[in-house]
């Protein structure tokens, strides 16, 4: 089959690098000099635990060059870009293509299937903390890699994903083709999303949420507000998800941070709006409490947007109610 990777950053650069290496045929979408990079010397992946560095090639273009008509789309850009890709999409899919995001937002899924309608577009999570090290080359910071994806209705299950699954274990990925991919998506954004707004409010590193203290509490708390949402939407976790997101975080080098505070330390546009504000506009939509996130919100957006009049972040306004509570819409 082939695969095309729309976002060659951390998520994407690992996972084409991975399927590269096991000989599928995959073709990441890049731009600039990380591209130019890649075309010219091959991508090279480098791995913090060990220390080791490989480099191979690797299909890479942009998306106007981009000319193929791919059977499975990988989507791994920021929520932010996704407006940016759909005439993309669009252009090169075929009528059968699967469109497969493994972005950090929780319902992304869902929302690009009414954009794309012509096509399946499955929900996915996937579990790895990389970043662009320097144009062409990728730092992996753990060894953890692994993919949830699946469809939100039953009748739209195929067996093509399951081919997917089976290319995916191929290439040293951990792919799990979901039953439950709604809530497996909520169990990963129980993790990304209380590391990055923690890390963000309290400008922590993993390691200091590997020790007991005041991060490591801010972002238990918050996970435990996650799971008392992931009740009320009807996907209740079967897991410990505090137990569960502190072995993630155990297996990180104490240094490492999220690519949201990466981005909002370097002035970038973020993440900010999907991970910790729609936190809090689902908590006022389902009727739960999240003391933590509202105080973590509350700050961020007079740190972030204090210079915009209208306190808004795209479609985002945040007010202070009578109650000291913060309301995000």
């Amino acid at each position: 089959m082939k695969y095309l990777i729309i976002g060659a950053g951390g998520t994407g650069g690992v996972v084409g690098f991975h399927m590269a290496q096991a000989g599928k045929d995959v073709t990441l979408i890049a731009r600039d000099a990380h591209l130019e990079s890649i075309q010219q010397k091959g991508l090279t992946l480098q791995t913090m635990w060990d220390e080791n560095t490989k480099t191979i090639p690797v299909k890479a273009s942009d998306m106007q060059h981009y000319k193929d008509r791919p059977d499975v789309i990988l989507v791994c850009v920021k929520g932010y870009s996704l407006d940016g890709i759909y005439e993309f999409i669009c252009r090169i899919a075929k009528p059968q293509t699967i469109v497969i995001p493994i972005l950090n937002i929780y319902g992304t899924g869902a929302k690009m299937q009414e954009k794309l309608p012509g096509m399946l577009v499955t929900d996915g999570c996937i579990y790895v903390s990389a970043n662009i090290k320097e144009p062409g080359v990728i730092l992996q910071h753990g060894k953890i890699l692994r993919i949830f994806f699946g469809v939100r209705q039953k009748e739209e299950k195929c067996q093509l994903l399951e081919q997917i699954q089976k290319d995916f274990r191929d290439s040293a990925i951990d792919g799990i083709l979901s039953e439950q991919i709604q809530r497996d998506a909520l169990e990963k954004f129980s993790y990304v999303s209380p590391i990055g707004a923690a890390g963000l409010y309290l400008n922590a590193t993993a390691g200091d949420f590997q020790k007991e203290g005041k991060a490591r509490e801010l972002f238990c708390t918050m996970i435990r507000e996650i799971v008392a949402l992931a009740m009320a939407m009807g996907f209740p976790f079967e897991k410990d998800m505090v137990s569960v997101n502190l072995q993630i975080l155990s297996n990180l080098p104490p240094e490492a941070t999220t690519s949201m505070q990466r981005d909002v330390m370097a002035h970038r546009p973020s993440e900010v709006d999907g991970l910790v504000y729609e936190v809090v506009r689902m908590a006022h939509r389902y009727q739960v409490p999240v003391p933590a996130y509202e105080k973590v919100a509350q700050k961020l957006q007079g740190e972030i947007m204090c210079e915009k009049n209208s306190h808004t972040e795209g479609n985002v306004e945040i007010k202070r109610e009578k109650n000291n509570r913060i309301h995000c819409r």
